[in-house]
């Protein structure tokens, strides 16, 4: 579903932003203070359903006529689906740290024991090894971010825990879409992010046609709240693209 968080009185497109695994809007939450200023912004939960082309369909369903779209880790993967669903409604796109493949073998058998750990209530204990510090940059905020990392997670619940692994176990590769995307782009990553790596951002940004990569220095997997400054800059050079 997509919640109307502001609507401000504004020409310009409105924002869609779909939050990442186990987050939500205060995920966005600079952004969302800084552009609901002067322009609409949705935000889109991705709660409801354990396959992403549900959850994009949902989206698409509650989502204005035509929008900018912009996802972090599993919300840029929901955008992804979101582009290849209904190209026509895109009209620009932001990807941020994210993946453009398909779960590898590998990876989908490691969510199998948090599953199972999860039914058993640990959330917490598995939200804790997941989100290791490691996957933030180096710095004196980084605890209060993994602190709020928390708070999403645990207000959120165990179910969607759970139809969010089986959902990116299960996604499909979006190669193509990337290719066929005719709307300028934004992606962007943390240069510390060792989840989703430089490495990949730059082979996703080599299969747009229009897209911009930009690496936010001192961030790591989640930059819109490690630096949401330059994110922000970064978001308004693509909105006014």
């Amino acid at each position: 579903m997509s919640t109307p968080l502001v609507l401000a009185p504004a020409s310009s497109d409105p924002l869609v932003l779909i939050p990442g695994m186990m987050c939500d809007a205060r995920l966005y939450g600079p952004q969302i203070k800084h552009f609901g200023r002067n322009r609409a912004i949705h935000l889109a939960a991705i709660t409801a359903h354990d396959r992403v082309e549900a959850l994009a369909a949902d989206i698409l369903t509650n989502a204005p006529s035509k929008f900018a779209l912009a996802g972090l880790s599993m919300g840029g993967i929901v955008a992804m689906e979101v582009l290849r669903q209904s190209p026509g409604r895109v009209t620009r796109l932001a990807l941020m740290d994210t993946n453009a493949l398909s779960e590898t073998p590998k990876v989908a058998a490691a969510r199998e024991p948090q599953i199972v750990r999860v039914l058993a209530g640990a959330l917490p204990e598995v939200m804790r090894e997941e989100m290791k510090p490691n996957y933030l940059a180096p710095g004196d905020g980084r605890d209060a971010v993994l602190d709020l990392v928390m708070d999403m997670a645990l207000d959120l619940g165990e179910g969607v825990f759970l139809r969010q692994s089986r959902a990116l176990q299960r996604r499909p590769d979006q190669q193509a879409t990337l290719r066929r995307c005719d709307v300028p782009t934004l992606v962007l990553c943390g240069e510390h992010d060792a989840l989703c790596p430089i490495k990949r951002h730059t082979f996703m940004a080599d299969l747009i046609p229009d897209a911009e990569l930009v690496v936010v220095p001192d961030a790591g997997h989640l930059p819109t709240l490690e630096q949401p400054q330059e994110v922000i800059e970064a978001m308004e050079t693509w909105l006014a693209r």
